[in-house]
């Protein structure tokens, strides 16, 4: 007999078949009869069937298992045999089922509507649909961590309170801030432009907050922003420095989460076929590539969720769009030989998924810096400290922000961002 208990996952492999094992969890389903119960057992490790025979368990571990319902808390104690019957052709045999808590009610049925399972969010989590989800997403985290340590980058952390706008004024959540009004931040990139002076090249996983209004299955008003910075470092190398990433977290979650993708419905063998280099599509040929679809796009029009996903509904790889007009984002780089179009990049997934990251070369000269915050319209105020980086020592850089919860709903296939996030935060919801 096993003194710890033992993974679900490990019983299903085979190794423990025949052995006597403790397994504890949650019921995720039970039915029986008078002399006879089945339960369905789940952990963070997977599911299992226990079988339950009066006369064969102690009569209070039976009366317990009966009266128990679905998410009571337990472990159990039998020996692991095969049975082509069950679900995953393994059971446990119980010796002992001991009954932690006895659940009330679960709310939670059959064909409940998507607008309840997001009201009762903190029990749907212990659905297997979030908990493979989240299995995956934490595998993302932690694969983009390791690629970018192993490059000899540093993980950095900068400020969530802020005064300016990165992205747009118009998409500020503004705070109560000890008499003053601060904002939550859209981005950490002035900030971290700031840092690479000392480390050079660095990274962040951290949360970001756009009052965008936008109600489309790809926006959250707060997501989760993998982001990058480097020192001497141009915008198309920037872009290989992604294709490169993107590569070590496709197949890194391919080894260690192909159960959980394929239960999701994703095909492996559509992500497996995902090779660099990627495309790289100008944002003019993208108007006419647009416009040949029926959209009324000029020049100068921002690429919306509709644009997006008829753009790459037609692409089975991720591309790049380069060469934006002038008006996306005053820190990036207008490209000196045509200043119409700026040294920048988005990353968009295909299927429909859009765009996953943006990036590109940051403005270096203070002179070009200064026409571009006038251009914009922002007050130069409240850019000081920024200006101040273009004074002492300036240096080529560039950088991309990754939306950590878009590139999970498309690795996982899965119809809504609300679903690659444990507690959405939208337009609409801010609860629970």
């Amino acid at each position: 007999m096993k003194d710890e208990f033992v993974s679900i996952k490990d019983i299903m492999e085979g190794k423990h078949t025949g052995e006597r094992v403790k397994v504890r969890g949650w019921i995720y389903r039970t039915r029986g009869t008078k002399k006879l119960r089945f339960i369905v057992l789940r952990n963070v490790t997977g599911i299992i069937q226990v079988t339950v025979v009066k006369g064969e368990v102690p009569d209070e571990d039976f009366r317990d298992a009966d009266k128990a319902l679905v998410e009571s808390s337990l472990w159990v104690e039998g020996v692991v045999r095969k049975d082509e019957r069950a679900p995953g052709g393994y059971e446990i045999l119980a010796e002992r089922v001991h009954i932690i808590h006895f659940a009330e009610v679960f709310p939670i049925t059959k064909d409940k509507s998507d607008e309840f399972l997001m009201e009762v969010r903190h029990l749907w989590l212990r659905s297997r649909q979030m908990t493979e989800t989240l299995k995956v997403r934490s595998e993302v985290f932690k694969l983009f961590r390791e690629f970018f340590l192993e490059k000899g980058f540093y993980e950095a952390h900068s400020p969530i309170f802020v005064t300016g706008a990165c992205e747009g004024g118009s998409t500020l959540f503004p705070v109560k801030y000890f008499g003053k009004e601060v904002y939550l931040t859209q981005s950490w990139q002035l900030y971290a432009e700031a840092m690479i002076y000392s480390l050079e090249r660095i990274f962040t996983i951290a949360p970001s907050f756009r009052a965008e209004k936008s109600r489309t299955r790809r926006h959250l008003t707060e997501f989760w922003h993998g982001e990058v910075e480097a020192a001497w470092m141009g915008n198309e190398e920037m872009m290989k420095l992604e294709e490169e990433m993107m590569e070590y977290i496709l197949r890194g979650v391919l080894r260690r989460r192909r159960d959980e993708l394929e239960f999701l419905g994703r095909d492996p063998k559509r992500l497996e076929e995902i090779s660099p280099p990627f495309e790289r599509v100008p944002y003019r040929k993208v108007l006419e590539i647009l416009q040949e679809k029926g959209f009324e796009m000029k020049w100068g029009d921002d690429l919306g969720y509709e644009e997006e996903k008829a753009l790459t509904e037609d692409f089975t790889q991720p591309f790049f769009i380069t060469q934006f007009p002038r008006n996306k984002g005053f820190y990036h780089r207008p490209d000196p030989e045509n200043p119409e179009v700026l040294l920048c990049h988005d990353m968009l997934a295909p299927e429909g998924y859009g765009e996953i990251i943006g990036g590109g070369e940051r403005i270096w000269e203070k002179d070009v810096l200064m026409k571009r915050i006038r251009e914009f319209g922002l007050d130069p105020e409240n850019y000081e400290w920024y200006i101040d980086l273009r004074r002492y020592g300036s240096v080529p850089h560039s950088g991309f922000g990754l939306g950590m919860d878009r590139f999970v709903t498309w690795l996982a296939d899965l119809k809504h961002i609300k679903y690659a996030i444990p507690f959405p935060r939208t337009i609409r919801r801010v609860t629970p």
